[in-house]
């Protein structure tokens, strides 16, 4: 029975969450600020993601350790959609529902001044909609790429953080206590280091207002800059390195990640001899006294790759389906996105990401995106007394380079799309929540997307999606 592997998901949640809430790490408390943040809105030092950026450990650490917990349950439903055909990577037409949920558990050790090293072991469980298929831009960041029926264990991340302070007389802020985050002081003006298994993206493409599928949006392509085909395994993490100049109003990053071993491939190549190396620069201002940041980043895969118009070539010349899989050789593979957030209120704030990349070769970690339009708005409750209840509309406009159109129509498969044939036209989804604060730690989330052109392919479609989120976190 599929309710019971579920069950034990939920038992788990139920006996290690509370452990969390009564870990308070030593000294929890946050420290006073001895001066103030920079007047254009620098870097704050409470990250919206999982993995803290600017600078997690804080230059002083007042916690010697620290512990958190969090439990995501999603469960998302879509009602029978038209599709006169489908391929392998096709999302099941009929009514389907499916869930994932997960456990993971933040632990950071303060080692010596500026660092610390944190841990996230993992329990997953469960399967995206049709096995995490058959949509580019797909509905669940929570879904891996991997299933499974029952729980089963990951170290999704183990890092080391190291921050240096430049120069001696400079302005330092409060570091909360956080997920992978120390409780301490912090110099705004920092070079932060980071090495060990994490995602990219705990570190690049970040935006306040949608990048966390446990409590945001939930779309991959409004989370994320669609067409970033960034490295990592089939969980989204991988092994690698960045390093981060945080001055004043500005930040510059770069990193070198490893790619896996294949294109969606559950291991990372270790050698690095497949790899990305990304860069970002970011802007923080303030309009009318609201903060904002802008980010540019760019990025190279270099791996083996199979190029859409040679996999075209081989298979008209034998005979056969077209696979990028019988052409792939050492490659580039180029892009970029432009990423911003604005406040407009104190309650209200907009983002806008704008996404490419070169379109010949196929999608290696990521999906089938080569480029992409994202916007949206979230709006806290205060307006209707519920502060701490959080709404979000979003529409994301995702397409396929010419040559990803001709191989995808002519029958070839990608990392989750393939319908055997195609008829194109631009994947277009909205998406719309409300998080309702039910407990102190505890947020149900109910979500709603509509997606047009499924896998860009307008024989297929338009389908509905409805889901439900818990998210417990201490």
């Amino acid at each position: 029975m599929p309710t019971i592997p579920r069950l034990r998901c939920w038992v788990l949640a139920a006996l290690f969450l509370p452990l969390a809430a009564l870990a308070d790490g030593g000294t929890a408390t946050t420290p006073d600020t001895t001066d103030n943040a920079d007047a254009a809105g620098g870097a704050p030092p409470v990250p919206s993601a999982p993995a803290a950026t600017n600078g997690a450990s804080g230059a002083d650490a007042s916690q010697t350790w620290n512990l958190h917990e969090q439990f995501t349950d999603v469960t998302q439903f879509h009602p029978r959609f038209a599709s006169p055909y489908q391929g392998p990577n096709s999302l099941t037409p009929g009514g389907s529902d499916k869930t994932t949920n997960d456990i993971t558990l933040y632990a950071g050790l303060h080692l010596w001044r500026g660092a610390a090293v944190y841990a996230n072991p993992e329990i997953d469980q469960g399967f995206g909609l049709s096995n995490t298929v058959g949509v580019a831009g797909f509905p669940s960041g929570e879904a891996y790429k991997v299933g499974a029926s029952n729980p089963y264990y990951q170290l999704q991340r183990l890092f080391l953080r190291q921050v240096i302070a430049i120069g001696s007389h400079g302005t330092t802020s409060a570091v909360s206590d956080d997920l992978n985050q120390l409780a301490g002081t912090q110099a705004d003006d920092n070079v932060t280091i980071t090495l060990g298994k994490l995602s990219v993206v705990d570190i690049f493409d970040n935006n306040r207002y949608a990048h966390d599928p446990r409590n945001d949006f939930l779309n991959w392509s409004i989370i994320d800059s669609g067409a970033f085909d960034y490295a990592a395994n089939a969980w989204g993490y991988t092994d690698g390195g960045a390093v981060e100049w945080n001055q004043g109003r500005w930040t510059l990053r770069g990193g070198v990640f490893a790619l896996s071993s294949q294109p969606n491939g559950t291991k990372i190549d270790t050698t690095f001899h497949q790899f990305e190396w990304v860069s970002e620069l970011e802007e923080r201002h303030q309009i009318a006294g609201h903060p904002g940041k802008i980010r540019f980043l760019v990025y190279d895969n270099r791996g083996r790759f199979g190029a859409y118009d040679a996999a075209l070539a081989y298979a008209a010349l034998i005979g056969a389906i077209p696979s990028t899989a019988t052409v792939r050789r050492f490659g580039s593979k180029p892009g970029g996105a432009i990423n911003a957030e604005q406040e407009i209120t104190s309650d209200l704030g907009a983002f806008l990401r704008v996404s490419a990349s070169n379109g010949q070769q196929e999608a290696y970690d990521f999906t089938e995106i080569d480029k992409s339009l994202a916007t949206g708005l979230s709006l806290q409750g205060a307006r209707w007394n519920r502060a701490n209840d959080t709404a979000g509309f979003a529409l994301v406009v995702n397409g396929l380079s010419h040559a990803a159109q001709q191989y995808f129509a002519a029958g070839g498969m990608g990392i989750v799309i393939g319908d055997g044939r195609l008829n194109y036209g631009t994947e277009r989804i909205a998406e719309t929540y409300y998080a309702y604060q039910a407990w102190e730690h505890v947020t149900v989330t109910g979500d709603y997307q509509l997606v047009v052109n499924p896998a860009y392919n307008r024989d297929r479609g338009p389908l509905s999606i409805f889901g439900l989120r818990l998210h417990a976190e201490y």
